[in-house]
């Protein structure tokens, strides 16, 4: 017993010294770690520094620049900007309910929202509002971001606006209580032809889902049976609005995507099988502008050889950030893993530096991507097999479509664009729809007549011209002939849009989108199959 004992407190003593060294390195461990270092260093200057400092400052510049150590997604954001960051993507916004647009330091509301609090009121397209309870607004240079912040506030809250309305002599007043503005992810969604529907996704929000659900119910009213989804230029959004808006074309138990990274073991996502268009022919619409969320729906679609791909290749973003709250209300967005298509192809494309990340889709248009499939190349390491066909696809950062559609250059010229930028465009479009708006609206009753019979006038034209000059754009003969069948087209969806809203807006401005012709053209071969068979 008495030799037991003397090996039991042995082992008890060795024990605790084991522990006592193991204790001794982890303290030495953390008063050597780099997070005590800068805890040191922010101690040292804040109660040293020959000055006084702004330490939240000082803190926030420290976090920016070790996140860009990281790659290009990691982020900080301060409180206003996560507010504003969030608005968007949750659907919904506290305000009085308008479309606007600054036109000659007037706000200028294209249209009152639906249902919402400017609508109830009264207020009008066309109105100017100029006064914003005792501020004015109009004349005197004030920023959009400083009208929108007089403009919104807190649901069940009042605000005095006053109104100039063409053809009423005096101001008028209103008082609009604010309330919930809904934000919306689709653009559009409209019959393109016989039995072929199309919808565009501006980005992946709270409430995405649940409104292509509902242009789906309304297509599918009116004959569709195949459908062109457009994502050129959303650039994502929430990850559980692109699994369910996948989940709409997929079966049970087909993988949308997957994550995986250092701490974060890999992560599936599966469709469920519940879908409203798993059997009607499909064609996903993509471009360089196409990123996260777009990518993973379009990954999920291609791997599983469940439509075609239309387009250029997409930009490449498919790494996860998790938001890190901090008690200011500012947050940390930090990338925890990467995202992977249901093939295995990760979409985030290379970084080296965020200097030559951002200059990416330049070096890509400098090498002839945009304009030439024939200018990508692929190592053999990046070839991948989809799902059922077992057609080649290619990883290496973002989506190679099945056909590409290069950049559409025939229509655009420096004359052009220096039009668009310096806001002739838009000025003269706004005095225009100023002047005939009740006009129209009285010689095209519905949308139908106005897309088949309204043209763009000379004299519209003449003063876009003049307004051009005036702005310092010199005219050019050639770069304007050029350019005017696209000129035509942008005022006449601008003008459709204003009299109607943004549904018309697109289905005008479409009818030179080379994307959806290619759609189209794709669509009137029977053989769908032999389409995703095809090697170009």
């Amino acid at each position: 017993m008495m030799e037991y004992t003397k090996y039991l407190v042995a082992g008890l003593i060795a024990c605790i010294f084991s522990f006592s060294a193991v204790r001794a390195q982890e303290r030495k461990s953390l008063v050597d770690s780099p997070a005590r270092k800068l805890q040191l260093a922010e101690f040292a200057i804040a109660n040293l520094y020959v000055d006084k400092v702004d330490e939240g400052k000082m803190v926030e510049e420290a976090i920016i620049k070790m996140l860009e150590q990281l790659d290009p997604h990691s982020v900080y954001s301060d409180a206003e900007e996560v507010k504003k960051m969030n608005e968007p993507l949750q659907g919904n916004f506290e305000g009085i309910g308008i479309q606007f647009n600054m036109a000659e330091d007037t706000l200028f509301v294209i249209q009152p929202v639906s249902g919402g609090p400017s609508e109830k009121v009264g207020i009008l397209a066309g109105d100017r509002i100029v006064m914003v309870n005792d501020t004015t607004i109009a004349g005197v240079k004030m920023s959009t971001e400083d009208i929108m912040r007089r403009l919104k506030g807190p649901k069940g809250s009042e605000v005095n606006l006053k109104i100039v309305r063409r053809g009423v002599g005096e101001l008028l007043p209103f008082t609009v209580k604010r309330d919930k503005i809904p934000v919306y992810s689709l653009d559009a969604f409209y019959m393109l032809k016989d039995k072929i529907g199309y919808i565009r996704i501006n980005r992946f929000s709270a409430t995405t889902h649940e409104e292509f659900k509902k242009a789906l119910a309304e297509l599918k009213k009116l004959g569709m049976k195949d459908l062109i989804l457009d994502l050129q230029g959303n650039g994502g959004g929430y990850l559980n609005a692109a699994i369910d808006l996948a989940n709409e074309f997929l079966e049970k138990q087909e993988l949308i995507v997957y994550t995986e990274g250092r701490r974060n073991p890999r992560s599936e996502f599966f469709a469920k099988g519940t879908g409203g268009f798993r059997d009607g022919r499909l064609i996903v619409l993509v471009d360089e502008f196409s990123a996260s969320a777009s990518e993973i729906v379009t990954g999920a679609v291609q791997d599983w050889d469940r439509g075609v791909v239309v387009g250029r290749r997409t930009f490449g973003k498919g790494l996860v950030q998790r938001p890190i709250d901090l008690p200011d209300g500012s947050m940390i967005r930090l990338t925890v893993a990467r995202y992977y298509t249901p093939a295995g192809r990760c979409i985030q494309k290379p970084y080296e530096s965020i200097e030559k990340y951002n200059e990416d889709l330049i070096d890509r248009y400098n090498r002839g991507e945009m304009l030439s499939a024939d200018s990508i190349h692929f190592p053999d390491s990046l070839k991948f097999k989809t799902h059922k066909l077992e057609r080649t696809v290619y990883g290496g950062g973002g989506i190679m479509p099945d056909y590409f559609v290069p950049i559409d250059t025939t229509l655009y010229t420096k004359y052009h664009r220096q039009l668009r930028d310096k806001g002739a465009l838009m000025k003269v479009h706004f005095q225009q729809i100023d002047a005939h708006r009740n006009e129209w609206l009285s010689k095209y009753k519905k949308f139908d007549d106005f897309r088949k019979k309204f043209e763009v006038s000379s004299d519209m034209l003449q003063q876009l011209v003049a307004t051009g000059k005036e702005m310092g754009v010199e005219y050019n003969e050639e770069e304007y002939q050029k350019a005017l069948p696209l000129l035509k087209l942008q005022m006449k969806a601008l003008i459709a849009r204003d009299l109607w809203d943004m549904n018309e807006y697109y289905h005008v401005i479409n009818e030179a989108n080379e994307s959806i012709r290619k759609a189209l053209e794709l669509l009137e071969q029977p053989d769908f199959e032999g389409l995703l068979k095809k090697k170009q």
